[in-house]
């Protein structure tokens, strides 16, 4: 039986199968996409809802698991040498458990970079633009009469949207020509973009062909379609 008790937040999240992988998160575009990771690996893990409406994020318990106080993260029982690793950063846990189990990323170099540079304009680009853009379209933001800090963010992402459209236009998915983390990191984002936010109207969607058809694909698998779910 693994044992999980060093750490302080399965306090507040009791462990009831602590062999396997912990899991706490929200639906949330970032949320997701461990989840979905999860799912298409078929890794057996435990979810936990950490909860904004109450604030969990910032709680003692979920920052000393997370200092930075944003979700996804994780403790695996069954880490490098078989020690409890405890991870935060939604990229660095896919990338963490497609080389823990060999999936979803290629097993060359040069393919594995190729995903690895495509996960980075995630993180550094898709997820805080189409974020902050979602903040003036559906948020408090919407309320501000200057609409310069939105169209700011609005030309940011349209540009980031366009040099996906560009990738996707000569290849099936992000990376290449085979799914991989890059498809999990970016597609919960143009997905909540495009459909919880609602900015398709504003942001042109038939401007990018390639990047609706490659979302409707990513939607439409099993893994996705319960991996958008959870924690329920």
């Amino acid at each position: 039986m693994s044992d999980l008790s060093s750490f302080p937040i399965t306090e507040k999240w009791p462990a009831q199968h602590p062999e396997r992988l912990q899991l706490y998160s929200m639906p949330t575009p970032n949320g997701v996409k461990v989840a979905i990771m999860l799912e298409e690996i078929g890794l057996a893990y435990e979810p936990h809802k950490v909860d904004f409406a109450t604030n969990d994020q910032t709680s003692p318990a979920f920052l000393s698991l997370n200092p930075n106080n944003k979700i996804p993260a994780i403790i695996d029982p069954d880490g490098p040498g078989g020690a409890p690793l405890a991870l935060f950063e939604s990229g660095a846990i896919l990338l963490y458990l497609a080389e823990k189990t060999g999936k979803l990323i290629p097993a060359d170099a040069a393919g594995r970079y190729h995903v690895i540079q495509w996960l980075m304009f995630q993180t550094g680009g898709i997820g805080p633009m189409f974020g902050q853009l979602g903040f003036f379209l559906k948020f408090a933001g919407k309320d501000y009469e200057d609409k310069r800090p939105r169209d700011r963010y609005l030309d940011e992402s349209r540009r980031l949207m366009g040099a996906l459209e560009h990738q996707l236009s000569r290849h099936a998915w992000v990376a290449g020509d085979e799914y991989s983390i890059a498809d999990i990191a970016v597609f919960p984002w143009v997905n909540g973009l495009l459909n919880f936010y609602q900015a398709g109207d504003l942001f042109g969607t038939a401007e990018f062909p390639h990047v609706t058809a490659a979302l409707e694909k990513f939607l439409a698998r099993p893994a996705v379609q319960t991996g958008l779910k959870i924690p329920a």
